[in-house]
């Protein structure tokens, strides 16, 4: 049976573990060293099937000047094929912190024009906590998928557009950064990044979300952005420090019924190394 997760954007480790054999089912492991962590301990095991999704290297612009740049249209299609997606592929990610980088490849996908995706609540931690079967990190051969990138632009913001609607008070631009960050009242992690904030961004840390590493209910969703944001037909752009974490607040947005919504790709390491003040 094939499955369509079209009309959701997270499942539930026990939803995972019963659809494991599905025939369509791909699933991704999208971890990545946080920048803020002193130590990565890389986890050793891996739901079974799972495939590494390297946002780092195949998955972003590695001759970007900032980190994370999206990829071409052609480079993400490739690479996706690369992994055995197909345009029927209903596709399960996750990463070993909870819900942190997988929300990137949630959107990531978006931008080119799929949304047979879900992300995978709690991710390894939750399937591991819930004592479900997992399997030694292995790479597979997969055959090659015929998956076809549309790139979407409208879901993503721009530095020059940022300098423009930074003074538009129509729009919200809102930072997924811890509050210390964003206060400025701590250095920035990334070496050689002086600390500062968008003019006119609101503030509400991508951690305001989750509990112990879930999304919190749609409801609790609901109630946290509505404190900076009350009208959800407010165009809102999400940024963070580089990318990553301004995804889980696009997906909380998702959830909550906000639909103009963009995020920022080079966040606060690209426009505070650009503007001069």
């Amino acid at each position: 049976m094939k499955i369509d997760l079209s009309k959701q954007h997270v499942v539930s480790v026990k939803w995972l573990n019963e659809h494991l054999q599905a025939e369509n089912i791909i699933i991704f492991d999208a971890s990545i060293p946080k920048v803020t962590a002193y130590k990565l301990i890389e986890a050793e095991k891996q739901i079974p099937t799972a495939q590494f999704f390297d946002i780092k290297k195949a998955f972003s612009d590695i001759s970007g000047e900032f980190p994370n740049t999206i990829p071409s249209e052609s480079q993400f299609e490739t690479e996706a094929r690369k992994l055995g997606v197909n345009n029927d592929s209903a596709i399960v990610i996750y990463d070993d912190k909870g819900i942190y980088s997988s929300a990137r490849v949630w959107w990531l996908f978006k931008i080119f024009g799929y949304n047979n995706v879900a992300i995978l609540n709690g991710g390894l931690p939750e399937w591991q906590k819930q004592g479900f079967q997992l399997e030694v990190k292995q790479n597979r051969n997969k055959v090659l998928g015929d998956f076809e990138a549309k790139f979407k632009p409208e879901y993503i913001a721009y530095f020059e557009g940022i300098k423009t609607l930074s003074s538009d008070f129509s729009v919200a631009i809102v930072d997924a950064r811890a509050s210390n960050r964003f206060n400025c009242e701590v250095p920035e992690p990334r070496a050689g990044l002086r600390s500062g904030t968008i003019p006119n961004s609101k503030n509400i840390p991508f951690t305001y979300c989750l509990h112990n590493g879930k999304l919190k209910p749609k409801n609790e969703l609901q109630n946290i952005l509505s404190t900076k944001i009350k009208d959800v037909n407010t165009p809102l752009i999400f940024t963070c420090g580089s990318g990553i974490t301004a995804c889980v607040l696009d997906l909380a947005a998702a959830i909550s019924g906000y639909k103009n919504t963009r995020v920022y790709d080079g966040s606060w390491t690209e426009y505070g190394s650009l503007i001069i003040e």
